[in-house]
């Protein structure tokens, strides 16, 4: 299954940081940024994680959640968010159905061993709760200035 541009954003609720919950229902009339990362605290979805939280502000005046999704635990969120001090929520998503109504746990394939992993992409999803544009295959350095850019524009 894939998600792409026009189409509803799949439902979700989950538990996130903090010990609560976050459905994409209840943020209808804003924009979301759903961004799925592999793993918290490595390398690459830390600097990811990080440019979100440095830009946090701008995508507040736009309107714009951010929700970060993986599959570590809300306890594994909670040291993530303290270390890193990140100001938006972190969703897990355990049993990984979220991760296949968008279409992001993908077969990978690394040093010629293949496996099952996220796929790092981010969802623009609309005050509708369409979804508006799509990133898929993710590199992180200007990511999140291009998220950001389509977001003020949107």
């Amino acid at each position: 299954m894939s998600v792409d541009v026009g189409d509803k954003a799949p439902a979700f609720t989950l538990p996130t940081d903090g010990g609560g919950k976050v459905s994409l229902s209840k943020l209808k009339g804003k924009k979301v940024i759903v961004y799925f990362y592999p793993k918290d605290d490595t390398p690459g979805c830390t600097k990811e994680a990080c440019a979100f939280r440095d830009t946090l502000p701008d995508f507040s005046k736009a309107n714009a959640e951010v929700i970060g999704i993986s599959k570590d635990t809300p306890a594994k969120h909670d040291k993530f968010k303290d270390k890193y001090d990140l100001n938006f929520t972190l969703a897990s998503d355990e049993d990984g159905k979220v991760l296949e109504a968008f279409g992001v746990w993908v077969e990978k394939n690394m040093y010629g061993r293949k496996y099952m992993g996220i796929e790092r992409a981010t969802f623009l999803i609309d005050e509708k709760g369409k979804v508006a544009q799509v990133w898929r295959k993710v590199k992180v350095n200007g990511h999140v200035e291009a998220v950001l850019e389509a977001t003020t524009s949107a």
